[in-house]
């Protein structure tokens, strides 16, 4: 697939440039896209052929957004454990709630009509910002910690942890804007309904549920897992999402949660299977996912530089300078503040995703459009970018905490001084 070797070769292509392996996937899509390849004539049939297997795409790009989720939750197997839940807690509540609420109560100051659509009314315009200011982003994140061989660590663990919580706030704020721009049929009680469902899906999957699967995980009586962890493996996924098609909850929340639960506490079960899946997805789904994505993105219905360059300076200074403040609350200092602060400020795989749904439900202008998805690519490059310097220069990712206690002793009370 042409889609795929041209992500392949410009993933590489980054990576020896020490830049984010994902920029360069979603480039290949952005270069096979209208932008580039499209706009020549002799070369636009192949864009539209691209294009034209439309079926396939669209499963191609799930399947490797949910293998990329379902990797993720198996290497953040911890993700909320007894001594991070505090630092989950101040990043979550003060690093995305100032600026998810300081955008709410600014937007009516900062909202103008060069960036509402058709259907766009003050306060659908206002959550569409809010949510862009504040969200980080689970997919982009996940792939930048894989290929960095990063993701088992406990910073990885703390991002994603708050990311995912994230997104439930994205995905009720999406709902409550779309159904004031009158493309939804969502009540205040469905909505109510839908929001609950979801926190309850969660909370089970992280709590109740895992213990329940790692039993049949080791039953003897399990055979497709002794026989076929592979497939096993991958039936738990399709379970989780079955369940979450059925209760209309995010697939990505599903196949994160599958992950999680099919790895053991102790000891991981079925990590050849994982490992065999692991191989496969990222040498073709998830590339691939990315590639699509940058396919997606359709930079001629409008650009505007002045509006890229202000929400792009205003919504980092913004999160960027809360992630500090709530690292700073959760006890982190030093180099610990900026790697939370810039990794946080990624918008990547979302803040596409809001883009796409607001301007398909015709609550932003394409130039709007466009704003929101250069500064979901710029913002995870710069994380990237970020990330590879420090583990480069040999710099931690964070601080043990015993040395922030260490240096809290005073001078007199410590053993040395006496």
């Amino acid at each position: 697939m042409l889609l795929v070797g041209l992500a392949q070769l410009l993933g590489y292509v980054f990576v020896r440039l020490r830049q984010p392996k994902v920029v360069g996937e979603i480039l290949a899509g952005v270069v096979l896209g209208p932008a580039l390849i499209g706009r020549v004539p002799l070369l636009s049939g192949l864009t539209a052929a691209i294009q034209h297997q439309g079926n396939i795409i669209n499963f191609v790009y799930w399947l490797g957004l949910l293998l990329l989720m379902f990797l993720s939750g198996a290497e953040t197997r911890h993700l909320f454990s007894r001594e991070e839940r505090r630092e989950v807690g101040w990043l979550t509540i003060v690093g995305t709630g100032i600026p998810f609420v300081l955008a709410l109560l600014l937007g009516p100051w900062l909202i103008r009509p060069a960036l509402a659509g058709p259907n766009g009314n003050g306060i659908s315009l206002i959550i569409i910002l809010a949510v862009g200011v504040a969200v980080t982003s689970v997919p982009v994140v996940s792939k930048i910690f894989a290929d960095l061989k990063i993701l088992h660590t406990r910073f990885a663990r703390l991002i994603l942890g708050v990311a995912v919580l994230e997104d439930i706030v994205l995905w009720l704020a999406l709902a409550v804007a779309t159904a004031m721009a009158g493309r939804s049929a969502l009540n205040a009680r469905s909505m109510t309904y839908h929001l609950l469902v979801t926190v309850s899906f969660f909370g089970l999957g992280l709590t109740i549920i895992p213990r329940m699967v790692k039993r049949i995980n080791k039953s003897r009586y399990n055979v497709l897992a002794t026989h076929s962890p592979v497939a096993y493996a991958i039936v738990v996924l399709l379970g989780y999402c079955v369940i979450a098609g059925a209760l209309d909850v995010s697939l990505v929340f599903a196949a994160f949660l599958a992950g999680f639960a099919v790895v053991h506490k102790k000891r991981r079960l079925f990590s050849e299977a994982l490992d065999s899946i692991g191989k496969v997805s990222f040498g073709f789904f998830i590339p691939a996912y990315f590639a699509i994505v940058g396919l997606k993105l359709d930079l001629i219905r409008g650009f505007s530089l002045w509006m890229v360059t202000a929400f792009l300076v205003g919504s980092c200074a913004v999160k960027i300078v809360s992630v500090a403040l709530a690292g700073r609350f959760a006890g982190f200092r030093g180099l610990d503040l900026i790697n939370l602060a810039l990794t946080m400020n990624a918008r990547g795989g979302p803040g596409i995703v809001l883009a796409s749904v607001a301007f398909d439900a015709g609550i932003i202008s394409p130039k709007f459009y466009t704003t929101l998805v250069l500064a979901a690519v710029i913002t995870s490059q710069m994380a990237g970018a970020w990330l590879d310097y420090l583990l480069h220069r040999g710099w931690p990712l964070l601080t043990p905490a015993d040395t922030y206690e260490a240096s809290a002793i005073p001078v007199e009370s410590s053993p040395s001084a006496a």
